[in-house]
């Protein structure tokens, strides 16, 4: 068999194929068969040259819905934020991208399971936590934050962010995650880190219904 020149151009397709069958059947619902077959141009051997497993796709498709639209990217295009405004830039870009509901139609059922749920902590950590800390550095340093830990407080920002207050892996009464969202506005105004503003709960609030509608 002769050798895939372009194997980036396969694995797109096959990413690109995977993202509408998990849209159209649901994550559990599809198997490798059913993308290799919708395909039609590949057999199994050649999709577990690019994927290992249906583990390895879904992980590839959430990945590349995330990094498609970075919203960290778009934050240092924008050099007249303080440190405190590019957290809430990122945190508001975030919760107003077009894909978002299509992000979480994949990843809803997924992220029921306790592998994702640790590979979402380990993303937050390893991933995400790092620019929070930088930009936690320059609010103290530009007079916007006062918190006396970025690091410890960049990461447990994101971690109860996207673990828990999120309504994919926690769900619940919108009663109840508006009480988580107030708990964390109080927790972090009292260490010197002022957040959520009123436009952020808007959105963080419309995010809510619009899950709670797809479920």
């Amino acid at each position: 068999m002769a050798r895939n020149k372009y194997p980036e151009v396969t694995e797109a397709r096959i990413l690109d194929t995977a993202t509408k069958l998990f849209l159209e059947k649901g994550w559990e619902q599809t198997t490798i068969q059913d993308i290799v077959d919708e395909l039609g141009d590949i057999t199994r051997g050649a999709f577990y040259h690019h994927f290992k497993s249906k583990d390895d796709i879904i992980d590839a498709v959430t990945t590349r819905m995330f990094l498609g639209n970075n919203p960290f990217e778009a934050v240092e295009e924008n050099n007249q934020l303080n440190g405190l405004q590019k957290i809430q830039y990122v945190l508001k870009f975030s919760l107003q991208r077009t894909d978002t509901l299509q992000f979480s139609q994949v990843a809803a059922s997924v992220l029921q399971s306790p592998i994702y749920i640790g590979k979402q902590v380990l993303d937050s950590m390893n991933t995400m936590a790092p620019y929070f800390t930088q930009y936690m550095m320059e609010g103290i340093n530009d007079g916007s934050i006062h918190v006396k830990n970025p690091k410890q407080t960049a990461e447990t920002m994101i971690l109860l962010l996207n673990i828990w207050l999120s309504p994919l892996i926690f769900p619940g009464t919108k009663e109840d995650y508006m009480a988580k969202f107030e708990q964390l506005k109080i927790m972090y105004e009292s260490i010197g880190l002022p957040l959520f503003d009123d436009e952020l709960q808007i959105l963080v609030e419309k995010l809510y219904e619009e899950i709670a509608a797809l479920q």
